[in-house]
């Protein structure tokens, strides 16, 4: 693996830098949230940047309300990758913190990060990430399909992992000398669809350049991330899986099949069908939800399948053009 950045000796605790990235002023009472979790932190980080993307009013009015905190434009392409870059370039910190700007993190959640950094080979680490619903969570939804909120699903287990999720994500900076995070995979101005993987494709990348170093997830560190009630509806449940294999299809496209899948199989071939079980025996037992959960997995599995496959077709055209 290539030696860590000079900056940082491996030894005591790193510099890191706290990003969150904001869009609109729908979410201002979750950004000033979000803001407020990091500034309580103990210890506190040595940089907090809020990048506002491309919203000239958000950001003015936000640079009012955070005398204290570095509230800047994103002057990279619009969509959470470039907001993210340009977070990146503004500090030289050891080690880089997403936090969306809709999750508030927990006590603890920047030192239970910062903690995983004494071991060189650790190239990020993601916290668990809890479900803030605004209604109550769906008797059908499923929790191997939390991802499809942005939080920790049934399945993914503290240790090392091939991917972060972004909602709370740490990076050592030295991954981003080699490209940041690539345009055109998740969510844009663009493609308001909800798209993500923007991480997936930046984890596996780095490690490919790295095979000695290690993501890891821990339950060390936590957020709260807020879930609004247009969200826990099975219509966004479905448009988000289908938009997920889209996504999918050009993480792949970008990193090859055997990286861009590796998780998926055993996800959707043992961590899924037991999902599936659980709802049937819940149902047998007397909660009837049961079986619309494991409908619910049937189900989103097979939109995420379509999107991926529909993506496929749409790389092989276009690279045939």
């Amino acid at each position: 693996m290539t030696a860590p950045d000079p900056s940082y000796s491996g030894s005591g605790r790193p510099t890191c830098a706290v990003v969150i990235c904001a869009y609109t002023g729908q979410r201002w009472d979750d950004i000033l949230a979000a803001v407020a979790s990091v500034q309580a932190q103990q210890p506190a980080p040595d940089d907090l940047i809020v990048v506002v993307d491309h919203n000239p009013d958000l950001q003015a009015r936000l640079a009012q309300r955070l005398p204290g905190v570095r509230v800047v434009e994103n002057h990279l392409d619009r969509g959470l990758s470039g907001a993210r870059n340009t977070g990146v370039e503004l500090t030289d910190a050891d080690v880089v913190v997403f936090l969306d700007d809709d999750a508030a993190a927990q006590p603890g959640w920047l030192a239970g990060l910062i903690s995983h950094y004494n071991d060189p080979n650790v190239l990020g680490v993601g916290s668990r990430i809890d479900a803030g619903w605004d209604n109550t969570r769906p008797a059908w939804w499923p929790t191997e399909f939390d991802w499809v909120v942005g939080c920790t699903y049934t399945g993914q287990r503290p240790g090392r992992v091939r991917n972060l999720i972004g909602a709370s994500a740490s990076f050592r900076r030295e991954l981003f000398h080699g490209g940041g995070f690539v345009t055109g995979i998740g969510r844009s101005a663009t493609d308001q669809r909800p798209s993500g993987c923007e991480e997936t494709e930046f984890c596996i990348r780095a490690a490919q350049s790295r095979p000695d170093g290690v993501f890891l997830h821990t339950d060390d560190a936590a957020v709260t991330h807020h879930v609004p009630g247009d969200r826990g509806t099975f219509s966004y449940f479905r448009t988000r899986c289908y938009a997920e294999g889209l996504s999918k299809a050009k993480v792949t496209d970008s990193v090859g099949v055997g990286d861009g899948l590796s998780s998926e199989w055993s996800y959707s071939t043992v961590t899924l069908p037991m999902g599936v079980l659980r709802g049937i025996w819940s149902a047998v037992r007397g909660d009837f939800a049961g079986l619309l959960r494991a409908g619910a997995i049937i189900t989103g599995l097979a939109w995420t399948t379509a999107g991926y496959v529909r993506g496929t077709v749409d790389n092989f055209r276009q690279a045939r053009q």
